[in-house]
């Protein structure tokens, strides 16, 4: 399966799980809840960030230029407050860097500056989803007063055929990926 063809199947269910959740998604620009802290992505998705950082530097050079120094800065305060193995420390510590924005975060907009080529992770959070099998986590903000039973009528399965058993389980981080490293 390529990219591409995950891509739409991933894209029809959030659509589908959007109109099913309705009011209770928080999710809107400026709200970056699940834009805070290290998460890991596979190869395909940083083939695509590195993708739509190219096209975004053929229309937007200087935006292109700020995700890329965001990114910068980004993995050097990680890699001092975390050295060594830095990407494996972040990814095995519950919180850490909980409270570090993505580099692709516009932090004037709170827009995310490759929002087309966005990670799967960054895809599915929010509603309830069902990704290969597993029930993946709701977004704290949505979803608030609603019973079990109401999430539980919103869920979507995202991959129904394990589809997604193909990719690569290689884990990066979008900084790393950004920065060029």
């Amino acid at each position: 399966m390529s990219d591409a063809q995950l891509i739409q199947i991933v894209d029809a269910a959030l659509a589908e799980a959007v109109q099913k959740a309705g009011s209770w998604l928080a999710c809107r620009v400026g709200c970056t809840e699940c834009c805070m802290g290290p998460f890991p992505i596979t190869p395909l998705d940083a083939e695509r960030l590195r993708r739509g950082l190219e096209e975004l530097t053929s229309r937007d050079p200087d935006r292109a230029a700020r995700v890329r120094e965001r990114a910068r800065d980004y993995v050097e305060r990680l890699s001092h407050e975390y050295p060594g193995n830095t990407v494996a420390r972040l990814l095995e510590e519950d919180d850490a860097a909980d409270q570090e924005p993505c580099p692709a975060l516009d932090p004037e907009t709170g827009g995310c500056d490759l929002y087309a080529s966005r990670p799967i992770t960054c895809r599915t959070f929010g509603p309830p989803i069902r990704f290969s099998g597993s029930s993946l986590a709701v977004c704290e903000l949505c979803f608030v007063g609603a019973s079990n039973e109401e999430i539980a009528a919103c869920e979507v399965r995202v991959d129904p055929e394990n589809l997604a058993a193909a990719l690569p389980a290689e884990e990066m981080i979008v900084g790393w990926v950004l920065a060029g490293c």
